[in-house]
Parts: C-alpha cells; structure tokens; sequence
C-alpha cells in the first residue's frame, strides 16, 4: 500500500504561535486534502489548555497531533520570563523527542516537509538529517519577516533597542539573533499575510531586496484566521452580545497572554467607565511583565484586581471576562463596533477580517511595528497617549479614544471604510484566483514535487 505524504509541523509552546499554525494546516488540506496528511508534534512546558484541547478535538482527520513530552521550565535556567527565550530554549529540550517521533513519521509515511515556527528552528537540522524540505510558518507580517532576514546585517545593537527595547546582553536578545540567523536556511517562509495589506514589504522580501544574503521563498497566503463556531457553540460573551445594539461594544482584549500593571488596569477600568460606551473587557491578573502570560498561564481570579465596585456600577454597560473569550465570534459579531488590542498580528488579522477598527495598544515587539502600519499607514486605528512622566494612559485619554472610535463622527465613519475595504481586499485574496490562494497552491505543488 502506498504510503500517504505526510508534512510535519512543529510549532512553539504559546496559543498564539499554535493556532495559527493549526490554521494554516486547515487552509491547506482545504484547497489539498486528497494529496497531503499532516502530522503536529507540539513542544510543551506543562499540560495543554482546556482551550487548546478543545481546538485539537475539532480538527480534521487528516491532522493528527502529539503533545511531546512537557519540559520542566526550571531546566531552562532563564535569565529572564519574557516568552521568546523560554520558546526557543523549550524547543531545544525538546529535540531528543522530536527526533524520535520524526523517525516513527518517516517509517509509516511519505514523510517530504518540515514546516516549523520561527522560534522552533533549533529543529532545522532535523530537516537535513531526514532528508525532507524545510520551511518556515511565520506567524507575523512581511514587514516582521523583512526585519527578521535583515537583521543580522544591520547594527544590531542600535537597531534592536530601537524596536524591540532589549539590551544586546539579554537572553531575549540572544534568543533572538539566533533565530535570525537560521531563517535564511530554510527553503521557504509561508508568511500570514497578503499582497493588498503589506504590498512593499512582501516585493521586497521576493525580489530579496536589499537582504544581503540568499533568500528563501516567501509565499504570503494570508489572512490565515480562525472562523466563527456555529451559534450552537456560543457561550456567555456572544449571548449577552446579542442584546446589544449593533457596532456598539468595544471589545478589549490584550491577546492569549498580554498584562499590564495595576495602575494600569485601573485607569483602563475607569476610562471604560468613563466614556459611556459599551463594552466586553477580557481581565487578566495584573503584572509589571507584559507578556507574563504567554508561555506560562494564570490561575487567580483577575476580577478581584479591578476597582472597587467597579463591575457592579457597570453591569448594565458592559461584560467583564475572567481570562479568555471567544475572540473570533466577538469580532465576527454584528454588536462589536471596536477592537483594543495589543496590536498582535492575529487580533489585527482577526479584526481587518471581520472590518472592526480598532484602538492600538501594543505591549511589546513587533506588535509596534504593527501598531504603525496600522495608525500611520492604513489609518484604521487610532492610539492613546500615554503620560510624559510615568507611561500610563489615563482614563480621560482613554475614555477620548473610546469615544473617537465608538462615536459616529467624520473620523469613526472614515475609519470604518477604510477597514472595511481592507476586510473586502483579505477576501479576494483568499478566493478561488486570489494572490493568496495562487501562492498556497503554488506551495502544495512544491510539496508534493518532494514526495516524487
């Protein structure tokens, strides 16, 4: 019997790195499904999610996956909890097993691909010692991939505080660079994005423009988001949304991990309240770290964290969420009128997706370089200004953008065009002749050319 050709795909510990990897694999087996199997062997540092477990279980017969077995995360000596070291340096505890179910792979498949996560790439080797192509699933936009290839040649120390605030010494920096560098090895980068959202950037990385070095393939077949459950799965935040008027909730939401501090939590509690408008706000447990949430989640109530008497004044105005919430039927929502978002490339995917502008609050790495693109360039967002002396945004500024967003003035309705014909260009792209759909196809014939 025939063995069926089988792509294994390893993505890095983090709900925003799996999904949209999981994604990815659904779009391809939609468009290929008599040509491929995929097989996901997932690095861990402790039990998955009961989020998690329930997207695995809705997967395809044809995606099969295997939780490696979970690292100790006191193994990894980390010098700091920022998520990108712990990523990488989880990965590379992995190898031993990844090996091992590569080789199981390869013995009862056609096994021709191995497509990993940016920050999986300690893997890469593993490629050439089965013999298989490797690729890269980057789960960021072009202009992130652009800086990410150039970086290396760059002055790295100068340009990397710029954007990402880290000092040349730090394990974040280092863990960084790495990946950097091996990214040029694969034989191609599938890139979660689309010819009319980031035009300049995906010419430059396939022309190779000014990289300095020999570029892999890049195949921009985005927007990868994930769809709305059927209304016979929604649970309490889309119930109270539909009582709500239409375009009039403010969803606030800080990705699968972001936080802020206290003070900060307060001040977003009280703009909320202050600007009179709706909205559906997803807490989580305060903390100095913005990312602290990521790799490793929290177990205490962060409603207790919110001001006194706050969810009591506001219970006719808004939802408070402990942690997590259905972000993609919250967007896909007819009542969501606005997004406050870190400005993640999944929330923003997410949100020009279903044409919902937003409020951009970006909390770390490339999510500024996102905020930009999205502020400056296809001004469909606006953003707070935080305090000269202490950072903070406070909550007459926030309760202003609120308003400018949520209001129907001049600015809102332009806004709202403006993403909603982003929101009709992501759906050409990803139609039967669309640029998304020619370079997903073009990928799967690259594929199977291996499996001959």
């Amino acid at each position: 019997m025939e063995k069926k050709t089988c792509i294994a795909m390893v993505p890095c510990p983090g709900h925003g790195h799996l999904i949209p990897l999981l994604e990815f694999a659904k779009l391809l087996l939609r468009h290929h499904s008599h040509d491929f199997n995929v097989a996901f062997l997932i690095p861990t540092v402790g039990p998955p999610s009961p989020s998690t477990i329930a997207i695995i279980n809705t997967l395809p017969s044809n995606i099969h996956f295997t939780f490696l077995p979970p690292i100790n995360i006191q193994d990894l000596h980390l010098q700091s909890p920022h998520p990108v070291p712990q990523m990488i340096l989880t990965v590379r505890h992995s190898l031993p097993c990844l090996k091992q179910e590569l080789s199981s792979l390869s013995s009862r498949t056609n096994l021709v691909a191995l497509v990993l996560d940016f920050f999986s790439l300690d893997a890469l080797h593993l490629a050439n010692e089965f013999k298989i192509s490797s690729y890269i699933a980057f789960s960021s936009g072009a202009a992130a991939l652009y800086f990410s290839l150039s970086f290396p040649k760059f002055d790295e120390s100068r340009i990397f505080q710029i954007r990402f605030s880290f000092p040349r010494t730090s394990d974040v920096y280092t863990a960084y660079l790495s990946a950097c560098k091996k990214s040029p090895l694969v034989d191609g980068i599938i890139v979660n994005t689309f010819n009319h959202l980031e035009p300049e950037a995906i010419r430059a990385l396939q022309q190779g423009k000014e990289l300095h070095t020999p570029s892999p393939s890049v195949y921009p077949v985005g927007p990868i988001v994930a769809q709305p459950k059927q209304k016979s799965e929604v649970d309490e935040c889309v119930a109270w949304l539909n009582h709500q008027p239409s375009k009039s909730v403010l969803y606030v939401c800080f990705g699968s991990g972001g936080t802020l501090s206290q003070e900060q939590v307060n001040e977003i509690a009280f703009g909320l309240e202050l600007s009179g408008h709706k909205f559906l706000w997803v807490v989580r447990v305060p903390s100095e770290i913005p990312n602290s949430g990521y790799v490793i989640g929290q177990t205490e109530d962060p409603i207790q964290y919110l001001p006194p008497g706050f969810v009591n004044r506001t219970k006719e105005q808004g939802l408070v969420v402990p942690s997590w919430a259905p972000q993609v039927e919250i967007l896909a929502h007819g009542s969501t009128g606005g997004f406050l978002s870190h400005c993640g490339w999944n929330s923003t995917l997410e949100s020009i997706v279903h044409g919902v502008p937003m409020i951009a609050w970006p909390l770390f790495a490339e999510q500024r370089m996102n905020a930009i693109l999205l502020t400056d360039e296809l001004r469909v967002a606006v953003r707070p200004q935080g305090d000269e002396e202490d950072g903070i945004v406070k909550r007459d500024e926030i309760a202003k953008v609120v308003k400018r967003i949520m209001d129907h003035s001049e600015e809102g309705l332009e806004m709202r065009k403006r993403i909603q014909d982003l929101s009709d260009a992501a759906a050409v792209a990803l139609s039967e002749n669309g640029s998304s759909t020619k370079a997903l196809s073009c990928l799967a014939h690259e594929f199977l050319n291996k499996s001959i």
